[in-house]
């Protein structure tokens, strides 16, 4: 038996438009929209959105549950972390399947499938990591394609882990090019960082903070340019992941000026915290221990200024989180040994509209960053990042005006500090629906293990 909501009286916000508007859902998706007070619907629920936004359910392209790295594992499962995702309005993520050196990608995938099946609160994709190209993975990438795994993740860092030469990399994006997927990059020389990094441990700089110091902005911007120039060879389409450095998105503003299909995503780490962050001390700085790394703070400015003229086109979170006690102390002593990455799903949205309330962005782009964009770009939209009929009814209502402090103490991330403490932000998520079932009413999880449904995913949207 379905189930009508009725969503009345808020201002509904997408990338498109604002317009006070009433929301019918049914079965899952959205059925109509009308003008606020001109239809008579009838429904078994009505929520109240007055005085709020409504506005589309985030989708954040980049997420590591139960992601291994450096001996440990991120700290959020798929449920812990969907669930913390939900309570920050963000109902679709997607994250990362990983292949192992030596073994297939369908091993990879299904492990993921495994840990994932019956634990998300909310919708869940997957990007495959590649990190053995070679002809049998090449070959397996058109599989994975047919089963809505559209984008393939390499890297340029992590010599001896995940890292890919410039013939590999090559290679996947030329199959790429013919089968459609789109190829995404970490880009950093990381050939030429653990020679950094074994000199400034040779000096005796061991402190989170030479972790930036190592990561160059130079070496960013030069392996961005490099694989750039790699996908025009290949004629193929481009996603930099967790761009942090003004240099770096001069390299991709270059490509775009060309008209090459090339795109850019940043974090909101590196838009709101800096090297002050990883310079805090006693061993604090191990907290914001993310790669890329935080840059100075100057770099902020450059970043808001991409996401403003669209040459960065999406916010996601790399949302990676290590608990500080047991395992960031791994690097006690040296810093290459503190896991890489930092909590931020549940942060996202109220951060990106503090952005609204300090005038960086507009609602619109603040939707467009957020929802509709890392939907289109994944092959989603349509379904996902955007209130329009026929659409899945991921909706938030969102207050404006609720003022919240950010704090370890409040979040639902299963980490125990926030990269964020302390900060206070206007705006804050009230209720949530995914697929039209209520996640987040009032403020109280009401969702459940298991709800989220995988979804397979079409090619990018943003290629004719």
């Amino acid at each position: 038996m379905s189930t009508r909501t009725l969503i009345t009286g808020g201002l509904v916000i997408t990338a498109a438009e604002e317009v006070h508007a009433d929301v019918l859902i049914e079965d899952g998706r959205i059925a109509a929209l009308a003008s606020a007070g001109t239809q008579e619907w009838s429904a078994d629920r009505v929520l109240d959105a007055t005085g709020k936004y409504v506005i589309p359910g985030g989708v954040d392209a980049h997420t590591h549950m139960e992601f291994p790295f450096g001996g440990t594992f991120s700290s959020d499962t798929f449920e812990t972390g969907t669930r913390a995702a939900a309570w920050g309005g963000t109902t679709t993520i997607i994250d990362f399947a990983v292949q192992s050196v030596g073994h297939s990608l369908r091993e990879g995938l299904d492990a993921y499938y495994a840990k994932a099946a019956g634990k998300c609160a909310i919708d869940y994709g997957f990007h495959m990591i590649v990190s053995d190209v070679d002809e049998s993975s090449l070959k397996e990438m058109d599989g994975l394609v047919g089963e809505g795994v559209t984008s393939f993740k390499l890297f340029t860092a992590y010599p001896g882990v995940f890292y890919s030469d410039d013939g590999q990399i090559l290679r996947a994006m030329q199959k790429g090019a013919t089968n459609g997927a789109l190829i995404m990059m970490h880009a950093e020389n990381g050939i030429a960082i653990d020679v950094l990094v074994r000199q400034a441990l040779a000096r005796g700089e061991t402190d989170p903070r030479h972790h930036g110091e190592v990561r160059r902005a130079l070496l960013e911007a030069e392996a961005t340019h490099r694989v750039i120039q790699l996908a025009r060879v290949a004629e193929a389409p481009l996603y930099v992941v967790h761009v942090s450095a003004e240099e770096a998105l001069a390299e991709l503003v270059a490509a775009r000026d060309k008209g090459l299909p090339v795109f850019g995503e940043t974090c909101p780490q590196y838009l709101f915290l800096s090297t002050d962050n990883l310079a805090e001390p006693d061993f604090e700085g191990a907290k914001y221990v993310c790669s890329t790394p935080l840059r100075p703070r100057e770099h902020q400015a450059a970043l808001w200024r991409g996401l403003r003229t669209n040459d960065l086109q999406v916010v996601s979170t790399d949302h990676c989180p290590f608990c500080f006690t047991g395992q960031k102390e791994l690097g006690r002593g040296d810093f290459s040994k503190i896991p890489n990455g930092m909590p931020g799903v549940e942060n996202r949205m109220d951060l990106l509209h503090q952005a609204v309330v300090d005038g960086h962005i507009t609602r619109r782009r603040w939707i467009e960053i957020a929802c509709a964009a890392p939907a289109r770009m994944f092959g989603m939209y349509g379904k996902k990042g955007t209130i329009a009929p026929g659409a899945d009814a991921d909706v938030v209502i969102y207050d404006p005006a609720a003022e919240q402090v950010m704090s370890a103490a409040t979040h639902h991330m299963n980490v125990d500090y926030s990269a964020y403490e302390g900060r206070r932000v206007t705006g804050r998520v009230e209720t949530v629906l995914s697929r039209g079932e209520l996640v987040i009413d009032q403020r109280e999880f009401t969702g459940r293990a298991g709800h989220g449904a995988y979804v397979s995913r079409g090619m990018t949207q943003y290629l004719g």
